[in-house]
């Protein structure tokens, strides 16, 4: 295995667990996978990570219990697992040895509550008191202060995560929107996606015997990940994997282009309804802008009955960055169309499990989409074709965009909107920065991503949705909503 597939050995240490999960799983020997694994990935004596190879195997068992589906009480698809966390510090803001003691004493002055004393001529900070206001932060001539906000709580943006009396983090439920920015940004692997590649190595095992036809639906993204083969070796590694056909997610996108297309004619406003992170934010955090989500379903839904109404009796297997992917496909309103969601993560050790070197295979073409549905998966990509597909699509009313990049853009614009303040009327949300191509569970996150999937929707052979929509339209009569 090539570690610097990953970014983190974080990421290492989750895949290595997956790894080992899968294996058993075909080999028939889950029973003790809880007990075992932990011992072979961390075989002692010596400690690499924790204080000792005994905590290090505690949380594997834990990272081995996710790998296996987590809690099945639990709704949401993101746990903390409390034994991993460091119970980082959880003061706000925090007095450096910066602090030169002056005599001005700024800090002490800007203080509404009287939280700063002066001790040894250094500057103390009464955690009791303080009411995190930043103000000692910014008078501070040497930028002494600084804000020491957990990881996990500073990447989320709406406020899902508090913090136990216990000093570890739990995440509120209610208030979670899935979009994983804790899980890839906790430097302990604290908090972790639940793994469904049991259900996928059931969905496989059970096809080998019934024949079966298994199809794989890929994420666009997929292209800016992987990056020691090439895209048609991918799809031909997934193919040896058990899967009958490997189907764009980007044709699904060409078909909701098409739909929010129409349904933007005939409506005033209009949010839309790729990212589910951002429409589980809307439903959770603005109820009263529900009536403005677009009624077409995600991309990966899309593509995903239109091949169940081409090939009756199926299973369709998601694979994509997105944690709150794993949420959607069991929502009522998906009626069944994805039976299982995997991750880009899960599908490197789904390979490397199965003895799958994808860098030596033959290049199997990938044809589905047009340039429009590839450039879903960057931030703005919906706009773009919004904007550029308008008027051929007798779009006749004037329309004024903005892509949302992020939850806090998300937020910021939310609020206006309710407070009926926004001007645009066509409002593309992405949950993660960048877009879906720096999803929470991608092996790797940076800004060349999008370069790669610009050059993807480049070199895609239609220009145009209408094969897509014309395909969707042929069929559409045979779904049986």
């Amino acid at each position: 295995m090539k570690e610097r597939v990953f970014d983190t050995k974080v990421q290492l240490l989750k895949y290595k667990a997956l790894k080992a999960v899968i294996e058993r799983a075909y080999a028939g020997t889950l029973n003790q996978a809880m007990y075992e694994i932990p011992k072979e990935i961390v075989p002692g004596p010596k400690s690499d990570m924790r204080c000792c190879i005994y905590k290090e195997r505690a949380v594997l068992s834990e990272r081995v219990r996710m790998a296996m589906g987590g809690d099945p009480e639990n709704p949401n698809v993101i746990e903390t697992l409390p034994v991993a966390c460091d119970e980082c510090p959880m003061e706000s803001y925090f007095v450096t040895p910066a602090c030169r003691g002056c005599i001005n004493h700024k800090c002490m002055e800007v203080c509404p509550r009287g939280a700063i004393s002066i001790v040894n001529r250094s500057a103390q900070i009464d955690a009791e008191k303080c009411i995190e206001c930043g103000r000692c932060a910014k008078s501070c001539p040497y930028g002494a202060i600084i804000e020491l906000a957990r990881p996990c709580v500073k990447a989320c943006k709406i406020g899902a995560l508090k913090i136990n009396e216990d000093k570890t983090a739990v995440i509120d439920n209610d208030k979670c929107v899935m979009c994983g920015a804790c899980v890839y940004s906790c430097p302990f692997g604290a908090i972790v996606d639940k793994s469904y590649v049991l259900d996928c190595v059931e969905i496989l095992k059970e096809a080998e015997k019934s024949k079966r036809k298994v199809y794989a639906i890929i994420a666009p993204a997929i292209v800016s990940q992987f990056k020691y083969a090439k895209i048609e070796q991918i799809v031909e590694g997934i193919k040896k994997l058990g899967f009958h056909q490997v189907i764009e997610t980007a044709m699904g996108a060409d078909i909701t282009l098409g739909k929010e297309l129409e349904e933007l004619n005939e409506r005033e406003k209009m949010t839309t309804s790729c990212c589910p992170s951002f429409v589980m934010y809307i439903e959770r955090h603005f109820p009263k802008l529900k009536q403005y989500i677009s009624s077409s379903p995600s991309p990966m839904v899309e593509v995903a009955k239109l091949i169940k109404r081409t090939s009756p009796g199926c299973k369709v297997v998601f694979i994509g960055p997105c944690a709150s992917k794993k949420y959607e496909c069991k929502l009522p309103k998906t009626d069944g169309a994805v039976d299982c969601v995997i991750s880009f993560e899960e599908l490197q050790a789904f390979l490397d499990a199965r003895g799958i070197d994808v860098s030596t295979l033959e290049e199997s073409p990938l044809n589905n989409a047009s340039k429009y549905g590839r450039i879903f998966a960057k931030s703005g990509g919906i706009t773009q074709g919004v904007k550029e597909l308008k008027e051929k699509y007798g779009i006749t009313k004037e329309i004024c965009p903005i892509a949302l990049n992020g939850l806090e853009q998300i937020r910021m614009a939310m609020l206006k909107m309710n407070a009926g303040k926004l001007p645009e009327n066509f409002i593309e949300g992405m949950a993660c920065e960048g877009g879906c191509l720096n999803g929470p569970l991608c092996l790797s996150h940076g800004d060349k991503n999008v370069l790669d999937v610009d050059k993807y929707g480049a070199q895609a052979r239609e220009q145009d949705i209408a094969a897509s929509m014309k395909l969707y339209e042929l069929t559409k009569n045979d779904d049986k909503d």
